[in-house]
């Protein structure tokens, strides 16, 4: 597979051949602000245990001004063809980039979710499915198999549910943040440090009068 640092450079401006189509690509070379932004979004999405070409892929629909097909995604980063197909399908799952038809072309072309609320919300919801919920799951069947277990400590136990609680609250967190108009998310996001003095002003005991 190619180096995408190698490839992402402004030589990219002439016509490359699809091999699968054969159906000459114009492609235009990418600033270098938007081949750092994809390097890096591709970098940040490995640390979060995303593949680095479904977040390279991300961040170049995200960054283009048109939609782009796959054979165009596939020349602009130098990965192969189905490499390419395999992350379209992933990220079409988190419903973060959608498929459009063109007229005059049969190929289908992508673009990506660009309101970063709408964004975040269906990340949220997806990193909920796949390991907020999945988690919990597991725990209540840990703590069913304990309870009445002899050999299962009492403290092993409590461990067990604080860490289902734990679990539990995050859960309902997401669900009511995503719940919550963007425009509400983000007054509580100004609110910043605001909300702590607030919580402390009420927690403190009133004087006696």
């Amino acid at each position: 597979m190619s180096d995408p640092a190698r490839v992402l450079t402004p030589t990219l401006s002439g016509p490359v051949i699809s091999v699968v189509t054969e159906v000459p690509e114009q492609y235009v070379a990418l600033p270098r602000s938007v081949q750092d932004f994809v390097l890096q979004w591709g970098n940040l999405g490995d640390r979060w245990g995303v593949n680095r070409s479904v977040s390279q892929i991300h961040a170049l629909l995200y960054a283009s001004e048109h939609p782009l097909s796959s054979e165009e995604i596939a020349a602009a980063l130098g990965i192969a063809r189905s490499n390419v197909s395999n992350s379209l399908r992933e990220l079409l799952a988190w419903g973060i980039i959608r498929s459009i038809p063109v007229r005059g072309d049969r190929r289908t072309f992508y673009e990506a979710e660009t309101d970063p609320w709408t964004l975040v919300s269906r990340i949220a919801a997806g990193r909920k499915a796949r390991e907020l919920d999945p988690a919990a799951a597991a725990l209540r069947q840990c703590l069913e198999t304990a309870h009445g277990d002899a050999a299962v400590s009492p403290i092993v136990e409590r461990r067990l549910r604080a860490m289902l609680d734990f679990v539990e609250r995050t859960s309902r967190w997401y669900e009511q943040m995503m719940q919550l108009p963007a425009a509400q998310v983000a007054a509580l996001m100004k609110l910043g440090g605001g909300i702590v003095r607030l919580l402390d002003k009420t927690r403190k005991p009133r004087r006696a009068s």
